[in-house]
């Protein structure tokens, strides 16, 4: 007797056996190299999500069976078992490298603020907001009654009208302050990104700032930066405005000028990508660079039997890493994968082999990640990843043979083509990641990169790499206004998408785990080869569509500000604290959603406040004489005071403890079980990188 599921199971079957072949195919063409740079991935995921540091017993433990799971493959001569033993070892070795990476740069955090008058040694150069500068400073040493810093490094704002350079010492007075956790769960983590890049501090110049010696000697950093300086004041001398920002931004990674309304513009549009340095830019400058020489080689009688392509091929990666350097060197990691692929790229045409390989982003990736293992948690480097490996896959893809090519308007059809197909897979592939980090989609990105690109890449940047080029002959103004002509274009273009776009675009809210499923994805879309890559992003799209999204906040409370934010109809209204303050501001853009001065609910006295909405009613003492009535009358008690004994066992409490230990909570109603679920933008303290609470 045949089974009823039997008939139904069989299309399934089929499915299976199909990827469970396709997988096999990737294997035996080696594909599981590819995943190497996401296993270290993993394991970086993996050390950053733990409650606390893991002991030297794991470490140790761990490290044995990883070695003794290598020596196995190796011993019982296995290539199967070899190839998952190697996976498994990048796995810890990417758990591994936080902590070896925090050991070799990290630093003491400051918990105190300190004041007074420091000497310190510049060692980098930052463009601030407003003209302003921000210094990276080391070697801080007290003078007179200033108490000493334990911290490494520290990052400075300074005054418009002071102008240091790398290897400068100063002297000054100073503040220095405890760096600011995330301001909302899930948010940007300054704590986490500064420790590893040894900044221990923020500050600013309360007082006289001298110069006590300029940098002795000739210093690579210091002429770079000084190079840097000069052409972006050239760029600012011929052009102004916007125009001159977004004109630095693109030649020399200065994006400090551009302003909040532009900011806004070109994201709506879906052009942020293209004033800040990446592949982009880079193929146009090493691309054009390749082409316009080779050309010029074959054309010359005497070249004749010259290796031209190699040539043009080395001149391309000299002016990649040449422009690396203008853009911020290493620093800029969507700058440095970009010169990484582009070096493997021209590395490829001179040893003759194919240039465009997943094997090839692969190795840039693993590059990065060992070098900076904490920029794999930055914006930058997702979405610069996730765009070429969704470039190359769909390039591995079988294509139709091109016909009827010949003619100008054939061939004006097929960039077109090109443009729009490239921006609606890159597109894509980064549309998870910008809605999580940004909370913002571009629907008619497609669109407007088909109508901008032209500009960038026949009008703005060839004129840049010009009037760089001829800046030293002083004729390089034709060339700048040329670039600046294009540059108002492409905000014209933004701007009429933009318009567009109205009423289009969204406000995602996406939980943290929609970022792993989109790393496996992504490593599924590279690993396989034919057309079942596409399973595990679609499966994972659905699963995020249904399950993946957060809703708005019932309640927003401030860990260093008086700000508390409760909801009040389709927005929200402020218990405490005032309208315009850097809290209340950035949970409004985040969530897109109005807050008001008040909430229609309050009521507030000399004591405390009281809100009241439908669902459940919050107090918020301001003075201990508060306890005596509000504790356990209401849903949630909100105290920046330590709270007596026994309020803190009846109901939900919010103490002092817990806005210094968590920082910012973000609380979500459950009207089922009649309680807040409570969520901390800091869920433990227990990391190096973290400030103890005061």
């Amino acid at each position: 007797m045949h089974s009823q599921s039997a008939i139904p199971r069989a299309p399934w079957d089929r499915i299976v056996l199909a990827i469970s072949s396709a997988v096999s195919r990737s294997i035996e063409h080696r594909r599981l190299f590819v995943l190497l740079p996401f296993s270290l991935i993993a394991g970086l995921v993996l050390y950053a999500i733990l409650p606390g540091e893991p002991s030297r017993l794991l470490y140790g433990f761990a490290s044995l069976l990883a070695a003794m799971a290598l020596l196995a493959a190796l011993w019982l001569g296995s290539l199967t078992a070899l190839r998952w033993s190697v996976q498994l070892a990048c796995v810890w070795l990417g758990f591994c490298l936080l902590p070896l990476h925090g050991l070799a740069f990290g630093t003491p955090m400051l918990v105190f603020p300190a004041f007074g008058t420091y000497e310190a040694v510049v060692d980098e150069v930052l463009p601030g907001d407003a003209g302003a500068q921000r210094v990276i400073v080391s070697r801080l040493a007290p003078q007179q009654d200033a108490r000493p810093v334990p911290i490494r490094r520290a990052r400075i704002l300074l005054p418009p009208d002071i102008a240091l350079e790398p290897g400068d010492t100063i002297k000054g007075a100073l503040r220095l302050a405890p760096i600011p956790g995330p301001v909302l769960p899930g948010a940007h983590d300054g704590q986490f990104h500064s420790y590893f890049s040894g900044i221990g501090a923020y500050g600013s110049v309360t007082g006289d700032l001298e110069r006590l010696q300029r940098a002795e000697g000739f210093s690579v950093a210091h002429a770079i930066q000084t190079l840097r300086n000069r052409i972006g004041n050239r760029l600012a001398t011929v052009l102004a405005g916007d125009t001159a920002a977004i004109a630095k931004a693109m030649v020399v990674g200065d994006q400090s000028g551009i302003s909040d309304e532009t900011r806004d513009l070109m994201a709506a549009a879906g052009l942020a990508h293209i004033y800040s340095i990446s592949g982009l830019h880079l193929s146009i400058v090493a691309g054009g660079i390749f082409w316009l020489l080779r050309l010029v080689l074959a054309s010359v009688p005497a070249s004749v039997g010259w290796p031209v392509k190699k040539i043009a091929a080395l001149a391309g990666i000299l002016a990649a890493f040449l422009y690396l350097l203008l853009a911020g060197g290493i620093d800029n990691v969507p700058a440095f994968r970009s010169t990484l692929m582009l070096a493997l790229i021209f590395g490829a045409v001179l040893a003759g082999r194919q240039a465009l390989t997943m094997r090839n982003v692969a190795i840039a990736a693993i590059v990065i990640v060992l070098i900076d293992p904490a920029s794999v948690f930055r914006p930058s480097f997702q979405l610069s990843f996730a765009a070429v490996v969704g470039l190359i896959g769909i390039f591995e893809l079988p294509r139709p043979q091109a016909v009827g090519t010949s003619g100008f308007l054939r061939r004006l059809s097929n960039v077109v083509i090109v443009t729009a197909w490239t921006s609606f897979v890159a597109g894509l592939a980064t549309l998870l990641f910008s809605a999580y980090h940004f909370q913002q989609t571009a629907p008619l990105g497609v669109i407007g990169n088909v109508l901008a690109l032209p500009f960038v890449s026949l009008v703005i940047m060839p004129f840049g790499v010009l009037s760089v080029l001829v800046m030293p002959l002083g004729i390089d103004a034709p060339f700048i206004l040329a670039m600046g002509w294009g540059i108002d274009r492409m905000v014209d273009v933004a701007a009429l998408v933009a318009g567009w776009s109205q009423g289009w675009t969204g406000n995602p809210l996406l939980a943290g785990w929609t970022l792993v499923v989109a790393l496996g994805a992504l490593a599924w879309f590279a690993f396989l080869e034919d057309r079942w890559r596409f399973a595990l992003p679609a499966a994972a799209s659905v699963l995020i569509l249904i399950f993946g999204f957060l809703p708005r906040p019932d309640v927003i409370i401030a860990d260093t500000t008086q700000a508390i934010a409760v909801r009040d109809g389709g927005g929200m209204g402020l218990a405490t604290g005032r309208t315009g303050s850097f809290a209340v501001d950035v949970w409004s853009d985040h969530f897109q959603t109005p807050i008001a001065a008040t909430h229609s609910g309050g009521h507030c006295d000399g004591v405390g406040c009281i809100v009241t909405t439908p669902d459940y009613t919050i107090a918020v003492a301001t003075n201990a004489s508060a306890f005596a009535e509000d504790c356990g009358r209401h849903d949630l008690l909100i105290a920046r005071i330590v709270p007596p004994a026994y309020c803190t066992g009846n109901g939900q409490v919010i103490g002092q403890a817990q806005l210094q230990s968590g920082g910012v909570h973000v609380l979500y109603w459950r009207p089922g079980q009649g309680s807040f679920a409570i969520r901390p933008a800091i869920e433990t303290l227990n990391r190096p990188w973290r400030v103890q609470p005061r």
